[in-house]
């Protein structure tokens, strides 16, 4: 079943990664010139300047940090109240926010073990697959 989502990021660098989520991968950008990785998708390295950004398959694999239950409506309504949020370190280093899939906040613990998944959902541009995160 395909869920309703806020609005996600479009445009240059945007659209290409959700093209990757659309045919399952996460990816994240990597700098050509000194090898860093960058998240949220950028125009060019925060590290080094460099222009040349090439898409990386991540491993999908990482590690959950923290996590928080929100009780403010910040979508008016588009999501039901409470929703979870959790922050999980990647394998590969870069932090990602998710809203889980499948998380017991009562019996979760730091550095539990997460993994990639991806989530019919549709905004206002039409449907696309979000990466969430499940238990590993």
């Amino acid at each position: 079943m395909t869920e309703r989502r806020p609005d996600r990021f479009r445009g240059p660098r945007h659209d290409e990664f959700w093209a990757w989520c659309e045919k399952g991968e996460l990816r994240l950008q990597r700098c050509a010139s000194c090898a860093r990785l960058a998240w949220p998708v950028v125009a060019a390295c925060e590290h080094c300047g460099g222009a040349q950004l090439d898409w990386e398959r991540m491993s999908g694999r990482g590690r959950i940090v923290s996590w928080c239950a929100f009780h403010y409506d910040y979508y008016q309504g588009l999501m039901p109240l409470p929703y979870d949020a959790i922050l999980v370190e990647l394998e590969e280093g870069p932090l990602f926010i998710s809203n889980p899939v499948g998380v017991d906040f009562a019996g979760l613990t730091a550095d539990a073990p997460a993994q990639v998944a991806f989530l019919d959902c549709e905004d206002s541009a039409g449907p696309f697959r979000l990466p969430v995160f499940k238990p590993a």
